[in-house]
């Protein structure tokens, strides 16, 4: 049976682009350049929690570097090194070669450097710390918001938590394959988060909901919010056979999405409306901050007001 450090050298040492010293010692030697800050975020899958036990480990392993690179877009930083701990409940040459496959595809596909880490037996978990650069004093948090900011979202929020539905038996859809690609293989929007420097006042990513994460954002800025039903980018959701009311819960409260969730002066619209040209993307308003502080609402499309529940995902509220 291979050993541990077996294991790490077979399927965990890659060449590395940025790293004065990788994996091999003790810790890894890294240089940070002049007038940068480092930027750093951890992240824990467990097996049963954050993804079902017979998950495809290809997919893992791309999912398990992806959850923690969509923290560094929100926050506007370029993703350079990584340390990954792997609980392993017993060794399977052919699981972990995928697992490492999939999560060197996410590394090499933003450019980061994995440096380091540690493998133990238990039950199966991945702990990921990220490392990243920024120009100090340009990082973009939840605390920026202004009250009449225009609120935005990327992409398609909601279909990895209608993958999730298919998959435990509460939603059938007429499409599912889109949604099983949200909810296994996120795209985290590193280079909408770099390009939204000078452009977004607050900015965070959609993990646990897109209201339950709005509700952060709005307690950070000391603002309320307001969204606009008939702005919510429902029309895909719909379109894999969701109805209205699974699309709205989904898109509101499902979470896993690692979209970005950004308010930006409606001084910036066209520019942004150009940036979403340019990436391809949609990146779509839905409401904007309000002074009311802690008060979000949901305008529906008769003109009716309604409080927005910040509904979403605790780990141990739902323990």
């Amino acid at each position: 049976m291979p050993s541990e450090f077996d294991l790490i050298r077979r399927h965990f040492t890659r060449p590395s682009t940025h790293t004065d010293l990788a994996a091999g010692d003790d810790a890894a030697l890294v240089r940070i350049a002049a007038g940068r800050q480092l930027a750093v975020t951890t992240d824990t899958l467990v097996a049963g929690t954050h993804f079902f036990p017979g998950a495809a480990p290809r997919d893992l392993g791309w999912k398990t570097l992806a959850v923690n690179l969509s923290d560094l877009a929100a926050m506007a930083a370029a993703p350079r090194w990584a340390t990954l701990a792997l609980t392993l409940p017993d060794i399977d040459e052919n699981w972990i070669a995928a697992f490492a496959d999939g999560f060197f595809d996410c590394a090499g596909r933003y450019d980061v450097d994995i440096v380091g880490g540690d493998t133990t037996r238990g039950p199966l978990a991945m702990t990921v710390t990220l490392f990243g650069e920024i120009p100090a004093g340009a990082a973009i948090t939840r605390a920026g918001g202004k009250a009449e900011d225009d609120l935005w979202v990327s992409g398609q929020p909601g279909l990895a938590a209608l993958g999730l539905a298919c998959l435990q038996g509460r939603a059938r859809l007429a499409d599912t394959r889109r949604a099983l690609i949200a909810l296994h293989r996120p795209t985290p929007r590193v280079e909408l988060g770099l390009a939204l420097r000078g452009l977004a006042h607050a900015m965070l990513d959609i993990s646990d909901g897109l209201a339950g994460d709005l509700a952060h954002m709005c307690e950070r800025s000391g603002l309320g919010a307001q969204l606009d039903a008939a702005a919510l980018p429902l029309a895909a959701l719909r379109e894999t056979g969701a109805n209205e009311i699974l699309a709205r819960h989904c898109l509101l409260a499902g979470g896993d999405d690692y979209e970005l969730l950004f308010a930006a002066p409606a001084a910036k619209r066209e520019r942004l409306a150009a940036l979403a040209r340019r990436l391809g993307l949609p990146l779509t308003r839905i409401g904007h901050l309000t002074a009311h502080t802690g008060t979000l609402s949901l305008r529906e499309s008769n003109g009716d007001m309604r409080p927005l529940a910040p509904s979403g995902y605790d780990h141990f509220a739902a323990a």
